[in-house]
């Protein structure tokens, strides 16, 4: 098992659920972290916790990787020890909506698009050739079951999680050569904020996936990233597919539980 000590991870959307939960996960192993979200307030009470809890270095980063300027204005303000990057996890991510494409509203495409594509990007484009001239380092992307299947309604979102699933596999050729290792996570139903970003802040709509069975937790799918980071240096799990025992696939999913 490789040991984290030492090495400066780097994480999106790290105000909740995955995000939130891999950043203690790696702190807990030791890792400096650079926590990356749009809620200031709430990175700034997760960073106090975990320096509190786990004696690591954090630093926090208020942005919205939709945007191309920002993502460089602050990477660029990074100390240069701190660009020294050895885990990238891509966890910035939304789906808005679940319309049919004909009845979809353009505005929650564009911020799937936005986000889920371009901001992953935007990230990747900054940091991966620090982790390339290093000759080491780790990127983990977030996609999802609907990354393999699509679902009615789903349309655009699958579409976003189709291309973290064939760029992870583009990445891994580029790289191919270097030391440079390229994981994705793909999650089936977890429960974290996903479904209230969906609808909304609609709590009633956003709780009905989750009926009926046990979910995935955020830490399920930060002990999956853990586990792909710290594997030995000649390994690379290219692909995890983690699914509730209650989701069989995409569309199979026992609702039995009280």
């Amino acid at each position: 098992m490789k040991s984290l000590k030492g090495n400066i991870a780097f994480i999106t959307g790290a105000s909740s659920g995955i995000g939130e939960a891999t950043a203690k996960l790696f702190a807990r192993e030791g890792a400096s972290l650079i926590l990356v979200a749009r809620r200031n307030n709430i990175l700034q009470k997760l960073s106090k916790k975990i320096k509190n809890e786990f004696n690591v270095e954090v630093k926090t980063i208020q942005l919205d990787i939709q945007n191309y300027k920002s993502v460089l204005t602050a990477y660029n303000k990074l100390p240069v020890e701190w660009k020294a990057i050895d885990i990238l996890v891509n966890n910035a991510g939304l789906s808005r909506g679940l319309k049919n494409i004909q009845d979809s509203e353009i505005q929650d495409w564009e911020e799937m698009i936005n986000t889920n594509i371009k901001g992953l990007l935007y990230v990747t484009r900054l940091i991966l050739p620090g982790m390339v001239k290093r000759n080491s380092g780790h990127v983990v992307n977030l996609g999802s079951i609907a990354g393999h299947f699509t679902y009615p309604g789903g349309n655009v979102y699958s579409a976003t999680k189709f291309f973290v699933n064939s760029l992870s596999q583009g990445m891994r050729m580029d790289l191919l050569g270097t030391n440079v290792r390229v994981t994705s996570v793909d999650p089936g139903l977890v429960e974290t904020e996903f479904s209230l970003v969906r609808y909304r802040g609609d709590k009633d709509k956003a709780k009905k996936p989750y009926e009926g069975l046990t979910p995935l937790k955020g830490e399920d799918v930060a002990d999956a990233i853990l586990y792909a980071v710290t594997r030995p240096a000649h390994v690379n799990i290219q692909e995890l597919i983690v699914m509730p025992t209650d989701q069989a696939s995409l569309w199979h999913i026992s609702r039995n539980k009280k």
